[in-house]
């Protein structure tokens, strides 16, 4: 089973993950292309930096050609121009940008992949404007914008941006819609408000819509089938943000971070910011130290301060269990369940297919006989737990259902990887399982069977039974990362 591990030593922020990602593999056009699917005004600069003898990848977001400030200096620059009890600028709501955030003025369009030696020639590497906006005109004043950057986004409007963003998965889709909410009841909860009354002044800023949206992307894109955390360094002393000083870690930072071992060690700043604690509350299935594991890839994401002797970064190892050489593994999930009798069948067949796009781990039905006789169905999710809200309330809106049962349970599983065999007519891709080192099943991929069905116009059966033989026939299969 392909795992990541995020070794969270000096915190996690959401230029860290990003830098990570592409450190570790993720192709940076990717990212590009999720900004500009979102089809806002940004583009990213990524920089090859180091951290205390550590090379690692530093990412920015630019949007509106600028960089945020780091909260204190935020604060004091705001203070400065506009005054004690005066009006507040446009980027107040910035408050949740950390030391590792950075931000500062950049007029020039494009990024580079800049080695960090002195004197060495930057590796060009392009970032398009958004599509439809000149370079030229990227930084031309919108009224609109404005009033929309200063007042913040509601939790409804970032989800129909993402939603309606073509060339990103639905499955990233639902990851970075999963990151907002899980920002949006935590800020909710520490201010007492509902939280669709929540404006994101600072993660509803394009820049960190940017952040989060490619982090989903990333994430996927490593196709990564559990996230481990470690333990997590959260920093200490204060810091000042818009509401005022709050310790570290700040309410929201600590509220996401519910249930996940924290400690203080190091510099006295804030290491871990609410992006990236709610990138680990959406990721991470389980808190441990480092997995047994057979390495593919490492990644460093730079934050921005070079503490002396302390290397600021966080790592990402990628490689492959060595848990399927023992036991099942077990793991904790969800299971969500809809009794609906009235409800249409094709509407049916459609909400499992979102439950399963939105992250589901599984989603059935099952016929069962209903009160006063009827005939109805038994709608079942599996998810991973802290999936279990957002799914309920899709099966909410999505069925005539007025009630979801929610229970948690424990679930084995047997390790599992890819490979590809080469039938005559193609490629197709084999799963196969296995428990304490011996193989168990095997099935061919139903899809790829079904494209070769249909392109060479063949019985399906015949498809998967010719990639069974040739897996069989041991010939010299390719295993997926």
């Amino acid at each position: 089973m392909r795992i990541a591990y995020l070794d969270c030593f000096s915190g996690i922020s959401g230029d860290m993950f990003l830098g990570a990602l592409v450190d570790a593999g993720v192709p940076p056009e990717l990212l590009e292309k999720t900004v500009e699917a979102l089809g806002v005004r940004a583009r990213l600069e990524i920089s090859r930096v180091n951290r205390s003898g550590i090379s690692a990848l530093k990412v920015d977001v630019y949007s509106h050609g600028e960089k945020d400030l780091p909260r204190e200096e935020f604060e004091k620059s705001r203070s400065q121009e506009s005054g004690v009890g005066g009006q507040r600028s446009a980027h107040e709501g910035h408050s949740h940008r950390d030391e590792h955030e950075h931000r500062h003025a950049d007029d020039h369009v494009g990024a580079e992949l800049r080695s960090a030696q002195d004197g060495a020639e930057p590796r060009p590497h392009t970032s398009k404007p958004r599509a439809g906006v000149p370079a030229s005109q990227e930084h031309i004043h919108d009224p609109h914008e404005q009033h929309r950057h200063e007042h913040g986004r509601g939790l409804t409007e970032i989800r129909e941006i993402i939603r309606v963003a073509k060339g990103i998965s639905e499955t990233a889709k639902g990851t970075a819609i999963s990151v907002f909410e899980n920002l949006g009841a935590a800020e909710a909860k520490i201010h007492d408000v509902p939280v669709e009354s929540v404006h994101f002044h600072e993660v509803g800023a394009v820049d960190a819509m940017v952040d989060i949206c490619c982090a989903a992307v990333g994430a996927e894109a490593l196709q990564v089938e559990e996230w481990i955390c470690s333990p997590l360094n959260v920093g200490s002393g204060t810091v000042v943000c818009a509401h005022g000083t709050f310790p570290i870690p700040a309410p929201a930072t600590l509220e996401l971070l519910k249930d996940a071992p924290v400690y203080s060690s190091g510099p006295q700043k804030e290491l871990v910011t609410p992006t990236g604690a709610a990138i680990v509350k959406t990721l991470a299935t389980q808190f441990a130290s480092f997995p047994s594991m057979k390495v593919k890839a490492t990644g460093y994401g730079a934050g921005t301060r070079d503490f002396p002797g302390y290397p600021n970064v966080l790592r990402l190892t990628v490689g492959e269990s060595q848990a399927e050489a023992h036991a099942a593994a077990e793991e904790a999930i969800a299971v969500l369940e809809a009794s609906i009798d009235d409800l249409n069948p094709q509407v049916f067949g459609y909400v499992m297919d979102r439950a399963l796009a939105e992250g589901a781990l599984d989603a059935f039905g099952t016929p069962l006989q209903m009160k006063k006789n009827r005939p109805g169905m038994l709608l079942t999710v599996l998810a991973k737990p802290h999936d279990a809200e957002r799914l309920a309330k899709l099966i909410f809106a999505e069925t005539s259902t007025l009630g979801v049962r929610i229970r948690h349970e424990q679930r084995r599983t047997l390790g599992r990887r890819w490979v590809s065999v080469q039938t005559r007519w193609g490629e197709v891709r084999m799963k196969v399982a296995s428990l304490n080192g011996s193989i168990t099943n095997y099935a061919p991929e139903y899809e790829d069977c079904r494209k070769i069905a249909g392109e060479q116009h063949l019985p399906l059966k015949s498809v998967m039974q010719e990639a069974i033989r040739v897996y069989l026939a041991g010939a010299e299969p390719h295993q997926h990362g």
